[in-house]
């Protein structure tokens, strides 16, 4: 039985070109989840629901899952952890973009009620990201057989993902680059959101993104 593996990168790291990667590797992956719940609630359960959603799965990545990493580790030994990542400033710029000034409960409890949007955020969000990937680091230090640090910017890829899970039967040439602006305009990739939303809502997949 192959390890799970647990994406524990924020978002806008890399972390749905990651899920992709996994899924063509054959891996079952869970994105984010937990985004209907309100704070105070989404606060008190997001690490059981997630302890929960991590059994049906082979890999998760995307929120609120870095933010539990010691939990997951505690609760599946001998399990991978892949911290994508990615120059901070890059990193702020694209959740402005993506994000704007839209406030959820997600964010209040990742960087804190007072700051619950990236717009105007800046110094907060870089001190949240750039802690969250310090303190993981530290965490796996000693562990170089269960923790890889993917950085797609500076040229990381296939080579280092499939060397890290002992896969000779990944692709040559360029990563997936699954949120690239182009690929979100096509007919093919919005029907592909549509029926995972569907069947969601549906029941026929856990909650997640929807």
């Amino acid at each position: 039985m192959q390890p799970k593996v647990f994406g524990i990168g924020f978002q806008k790291t890399g972390t749905s070109s990651l899920g992709e990667a996994l899924e063509h590797l054959g891996y079952s992956v869970i994105d984010y989840f937990g985004t209907t719940l309100p704070l105070d609630e989404l606060r008190a359960r997001y690490v059981e629901l997630g302890l929960e959603l991590a059994q049906k799965y082979d890999a998760v990545q995307d929120m609120p899952w870095p933010l539990m990493f010691r939990e997951l580790d505690q609760a599946f030994p001998g399990a991978k952890f892949i911290l994508t990542e990615r120059d901070a400033d890059t990193w702020y710029d694209s959740m402005v973009k993506h994000f704007g000034e839209t406030p959820t409960p997600m964010r209040q409890m990742t960087y804190g009620e007072d700051a619950p949007a990236p717009a105007g955020n800046k110094e907060r969000y870089h001190e949240v990201y750039l802690a969250h990937n310090d303190t993981v680091k530290a965490y796996f230090a000693d562990r170089p057989n269960d923790f890889l640090v993917l950085n797609l910017e500076k040229g990381d890829g296939w080579r280092e993902l499939g060397a890290f899970l002992n896969r000779t039967d990944v692709p040559e040439g360029s990563f997936v680059h699954a949120n690239k602006a182009e690929k979100r305009k096509t007919l093919g990739y919005q029907l592909e959101r549509l029926k995972t939303r569907v069947k969601r809502k549906l029941g026929l997949m856990p909650d997640g993104k929807g």
